[in-house]
């Protein structure tokens, strides 16, 4: 339990940390009020025993009363509000931690892991632990303190019941260790049932055009089914090994109680203590573990709790890259790889690439699929890190730059677009929060969306839905390219930006793309001719190898990957329906 409660606290802020050491400060004197009750018990039984109630003796036993009641109240709610505050806080700013921890992780940890995890972890996990895991800690602390403040009184009356309560929190310690096994059998396949049920709901939604499309809705429902039934049996079975450890603990403290109880009894009978001790000692055997009688409860809670806490540092601590690098201005953007390879688990994907890239140019990528052209895009912004030769740019090795130096000098437009829950203006500003409206509206017109912009109902205070939802892949795409020429970085990838785009909104973003790439160095990957022919170099990627390199017109003449690529293109274009 200790163990527990100590790696929670080591989670939190040294500000939270300090709320809570605050709060068990205030829980101290709360249960000290507590307390209180037993010496104006005794003052009340004694005067009646002995027939000397008078005004001063009730007034005293009220005043006793008063202090522990209303002392009580106000430390009880001073403790909440910093337990309260400290558990908020500390899943508010984990969350942000683990953002900004995933920001600079390399971009094939995304691969392994999958979103349902990362989904789970910064929304379930936390919230359990800025709410549940705060009550149960403090819950489970402030029972202890309780009990253990007033065990210390009964020593104050009576050393012999005062031992009798003491070995009654050992044997509640043991059910309590006997509690957190139970749970810990089981709480490894809830926290995991938690996980899958997120992931395999997001991938449901996220893939339902192409469920439907395929006519699989069945087979994908019988998927959720089963995942629901997972995480039914798995807190069932997490209820059902709590159930009988919790119960075990609150029978010890009934039993204990009534072990009091019965030996205050015994010893007035056999003239070892009087009875105003007796009749007070009888008070204090309903009063001493009802505190711990109640934290009980939660104490099967902490082994969740502390698989957590792991779910989360599991992510902390993946490795990051190092971008403990120099803010540096590149004098060129001139970029160089010299025998670059890279590997992802054992098949390697960029086998010994030189390249030379001219600043101001315009290189494109062709190759077929899974050649490795977007992982060689991916080393050159440094969204993974070479595992040998280097990447220079400016004469730099891209790991001398800090992360965000780096990105500074790069804009990207991807085949899959992605757009944020919030209005068009914010997305497009998204590079530059500080942007004007004006600038806004100036770089939408450069991306020849300012007019489909203009005619919705709200214009660019539109919000549109979840990752673009709401709008068409072409009205996504000149968005995401209008984001790009705000941010006016001096290297534009475009990663099959035209790929997918219908012929009604093929003029429109290729005039976008002409805007956004004037006077930039440009690395584009694509499959349309028109696309790549007018590029100053071309690079044919095939099994992580460059294997022809050159203009349009000297590739053409040669045979190989180029001129069966563009053989193939003038085919599709000239094929009609007779």
């Amino acid at each position: 339990m200790l163990n527990i409660i100590k790696k929670f606290f080591c989670f939190c802020s040294v500000k939270n940390r300090n709320k809570f050491y605050k709060s068990i400060a205030l829980g101290v004197l709360e249960a000290m009020f507590t307390a209180m009750k037993i010496p104006a018990a005794f003052l009340a039984i004694d005067a009646v025993l002995n027939e000397s109630i008078d005004t001063k003796a009730i007034l005293l036993v009220v005043l006793l009363m008063l202090i522990s009641t209303l002392g009580k109240m106000v430390i009880s709610r001073f403790s909440t509000m910093l337990q309260t505050e400290g558990g908020y806080d500390t899943a508010a700013l984990k969350r942000i931690e683990i953002g900004e921890h995933l920001r600079y992780l390399p971009m094939g940890y995304f691969n392994d892991t999958s979103l349902g995890n990362i989904t789970s972890v910064t929304t379930n996990t936390m919230e359990q632990l800025g709410d549940i895991a705060t009550r149960a800690i403090m819950l489970v602390l402030q029972g202890s303190l309780t009990t253990v403040v007033i065990a210390l009184f009964m020593f104050a009356f009576d050393i012999r019941i005062g031992l009798i309560s003491l070995v009654g929190i050992g044997l509640f310690l043991l059910a309590n260790k006997w509690t957190n096994n139970s749970v810990a059998r089981v709480a490894g396949e809830k926290i995991s049932a938690d996980r899958e049920i997120v992931g395999v709901i997001l991938e449901y939604i996220q893939g339902i055009a192409e469920i439907r499309n395929y006519n699989v809705i069945n087979q994908n429902q019988t998927k959720i089914r089963n995942s629901i039934e997972r995480k039914k049996k798995a807190d069932i079975s997490a209820e059902m090994a709590a159930i009988p450890a919790v119960g075990i603990q609150n029978l010890i403290c009934k039993l204990i109680g009534v072990v009091i109880a019965g030996a205050s009894v015994f010893f007035y009978l056999n003239g070892t203590m009087e009875l105003v001790y007796s009749i007070t000692m009888l008070l204090c055997s309903f009063m001493v573990f009802e505190s711990l009688d109640s934290a009980g409860i939660y104490t099967a809670l902490l082994r969740v709790i502390g698989r957590c806490v792991d779910l989360a540092d599991e992510i902390l601590n993946v490795p990051q890259m190092n971008t403990n690098g120099e803010n540096i201005s590149a004098e060129t953007r001139d970029i160089h790889l010299e025998h670059v390879s890279f590997a992802y688990e054992s098949r390697k994907i960029i086998d010994d690439v030189t390249l030379d890239i001219k600043e101001n140019t315009t290189t494109a990528i062709v190759g077929p699929s899974g050649g490795g052209k977007t992982t060689l895009t991916s080393l050159i912004s440094r969204f993974w890190d070479v595992q040998e030769g280097e990447v220079t740019l400016g004469g730099r090795n891209v790991k001398d730059y800090s992360f965000d130096s780096l990105m500074e000098n790069f804009s990207f437009v991807f085949q899959r677009v992605y757009l944020f829950e919030d209005t068009i203006a914010n997305n497009i500003r998204f590079g530059r929060p500080e942007a004007a409206m004006d600038e806004v509206m100036e770089a939408a017109k450069k991306a020849a969306c300012h007019d489909f912009i203009t005619s919705l109902p709200d214009g660019y205070e539109t919000v549109i839905g979840e990752g673009g939802a709401t709008l068409s892949g072409g009205e996504k795409q000149r968005i995401a390219i209008a984001r790009a020429i705000m941010k006016d970085a001096p290297i534009i990838i475009l990663d099959e930006a035209t790929a997918n785009v219908d012929p009604e909104n093929e003029k429109e973003l290729t005039e976008a793309i002409e805007n956004l790439t004037k006077h930039k160095t440009i690395i584009m990957i694509a499959h349309r001719l028109k696309t790549v022919r007018n590029a100053d170099q071309i690079i044919v990627v095939d099994k992580g190898k460059i294997i022809q390199k050159g203009t349009h017109e000297e590739l053409i003449v040669q045979e190989g990957i180029y001129k069966n690529f563009v053989s193939g293109r003038k085919k599709a274009v000239s094929w009609k329906i007779a």
